[in-house]
Formats: C-alpha cells, sequence, structure tokens
C-alpha cells in the first residue's frame, strides 16, 4: 500500500480519537493560554525592567551567530531568549487547542476561531518584537508589543468562558437576569479599561524603564500623560463600584456576581500600585506589578462585560 493511500486512514485513526465535545481537555487548554498570555506580559515587563531588551541584540537569531542565547550574552540575553521561548509554549498550547477542537470545528466555530485566532497572533507578535529590537527599542513599537499582548489576554479569557459554556452561542449556564443597566455599564468599563491600558502605554513611554540604557523616549510630558492615564481609571473604578451596588441589592448570584468582586479587587489593587509606585519615584518592581495588574484588570473587565451581554435582563 503506497504512502497517499495510507495517509486518509492515519488521519482517520487520529481524528476518531479526538473528542467529539468539549471536555476537560479542551477546558484546561483554554485557562493554560490564559495564563500563559498573562506570564507572557510578566517576561515582557521582566525583559524592559531589567534593561535586557537587547538581551539578544539580533533577530530573529539571538546572536549573528547563534539561535540561543550564549554565554557571553550574560543575565539579560537569558531573560530576552527566555521570553521568546514563551511564545513558543504558547503557540504549542494554540496547536494542541485546534487539534482537540477539529472533530468540534462546525459546531463549535467559536472556540475554534478564538483558538486559530490565538495561534495567528504569535507569528505577528513574533515580527513586531523583531521589529522592536531592529529599531533599537523605539518607545511606539514597544507599545505595539504590549497592546497585541493585552488583546491576545481579551481573546484567551473569551475562549475560557466559552469552553466552559457560560457564554456565546452554546452557553448552557444559567445566568440570573441582569437589570437592563448592567449591559452597557460593563461594556464601558471594558472599554474604559482598554482606553487606560493605551494611556499607560504612552506614559510608560515616556518614563525611565526604556528596556535598555540607550533606547529613545517618545519625549512626552510624564507627568501629564500618568494624570490623563487616571481618568478613565478613576471611571473604571467607579463603575466596578456601580456593578457592586447592582449585584448586592439585587442579590444577583452566579457567575457575574464573582466577576464584578473579581474586577472590583483587581480595579482597587492596581490603582493602588499606580499611586504607589507615582509617589515612589516608579520603582521598577512595581511597574512590573502594575503590567500584571493591567493584564488581570482586562481579563476582569472582558469576563465581566462577556456575562453581562449574555445574561438575560431584568
Amino acid at each position: 500500500m503506497s504512502t497517499a493511500s495510507r495517509t486518509p486512514r492515519i488521519v482517520s485513526g487520529i481524528t476518531s480519537r479526538l473528542p467529539v465535545r468539549v471536555d476537560k481537555t479542551v477546558r484546561r487548554l483554554a485557562v493554560l493560554s490564559l495564563i500563559g498570555q498573562i506570564v507572557l506580559v510578566v517576561t515582557g515587563g521582566a525583559v524592559r525592567l531589567t534593561a535586557s531588551g537587547l538581551g539578544c541584540p539580533t533577530w530573529p537569531r539571538c546572536t549573528e551567530g547563534s539561535l540561543a542565547t550564549t554565554p557571553e550574552m550574560g543575565i539579560h540575553g537569558i531573560i530576552e531568549f527566555g521570553n521568546r521561548l514563551l511564545t513558543f509554549a504558547l503557540a504549542a498550547v494554540a496547536v494542541m487547542m485546534l487539534v482537540y477542537l477539529w472533530n468540534l470545528r462546525k459546531e463549535r466555530r467559536d472556540l475554534f476561531l478564538l483558538a486559530l485566532g490565538l495561534l495567528a497572533s504569535i507569528p505577528a507578535q513574533a515580527v513586531i518584537g523583531g521589529i522592536t529590537v531592529l529599531t533599537q527599542l523605539n518607545p511606539w513599537v514597544v507599545g505595539l508589543h504590549f497592546l497585541v499582548s493585552m488583546a491576545l489576554v481579551v481573546l484567551a479569557t473569551l475562549l475560557v468562558n466559552r469552553a466552559y459554556d457560560r457564554t456565546g452561542k452554546a452557553r448552557t449556564v444559567q445566568l440570573p437576569a441582569l437589570p437592563g443597566v448592567a449591559r452597557p455599564v460593563m461594556t464601558a468599563v471594558a472599554v474604559l479599561s482598554a482606553v487606560a491600558v493605551c494611556l499607560g502605554v504612552v506614559v510608560t513611554g515616556a518614563g525611565p524603564h526604556a528596556g535598555d540604557a540607550n533606547a529613545p523616549r517618545n519625549d512626552l510630558d510624564w507627568d501629564l500623560f500618568a494624570h490623563i492615564h487616571a481618568v478613565p481609571a478613576y471611571l473604571v473604578t467607579a463603575g466596578a463600584l456601580f456593578a457592586l451596588v447592582l449585584v448586592v441589592r439585587g442579590r444577583i448570584q452566579g457567575p457575574f456576581r464573582s466577576s464584578v468582586f473579581m474586577l472590583l479587587g483587581v480595579t482597587v489593587l492596581q490603582a493602588t500600585i499606580g499611586f504607589t509606585q507615582y509617589y515612589n519615584g516608579i520603582p521598577a518592581l512595581l511597574v512590573g506589578a502594575h503590567m500584571l495588574a493591567a493584564a488581570l484588570l482586562m481579563s476582569a473587565a472582558t469576563n465581566a462585560a462577556d456575562l453581562a451581554r449574555y445574561s438575560p435582563v431584568d
């Protein structure tokens, strides 16, 4: 039997072993994808905050003669190359997700397309990362790199919600009815969270943590944009407090209640870190914590808005 004639049987044998419904493996991969995207934000922050942005001074290789870091590159090379390796780990998770969803690609098209989007983002992130290195850490390119990571956190959060059938057309989890105002408020909170993150990128591009001692800054007024950045953050806090009043007064239970408490907790944490770093000279460790909290905020705001969208209206 020729190789060509055996191939359909081999493929059929593999696909027959793949799930025909969303199972624990699919859900675990979705959660792993979300965790991985948030960790990527943290490791990207470590690259910047340890001045390791040019730890691998070339791209796609780490050095002119080596794909990986070398002992001569020191700790900066290890940090930068480690961040690059994490991208491949996330690609592996995305590929596994697509494989496990193969038999469900039509029935659960929502999951398949989200997983495909996460996989497609990997080469896009790699290219942006390469441009970042080749432009010697241009602050606008660095900022774009971060914003794409934030968008991937949003996609991964939606993937988790749909994998657990909490939202989307295939929703099976019964969500309690919400007041009509909840949906637009939570949508506004999610949008304002994204605005705050975008302005935070501008502030960071004007600040001292460039990723390398010789990297350029955007030459904007750091203090002015820090105050502008705070405006949508205040509005996000107000929206989260308003949602808290809704769930407490309405005695709303279930996933939406949990999402509001999570959103408020992350918002307070982010605000506390922001104020502390502003009044203490922007220490690197707090900047890293602020980046982690930004990723958590985008996930929490997306989760709350997504649940509100698919909840019935009271």
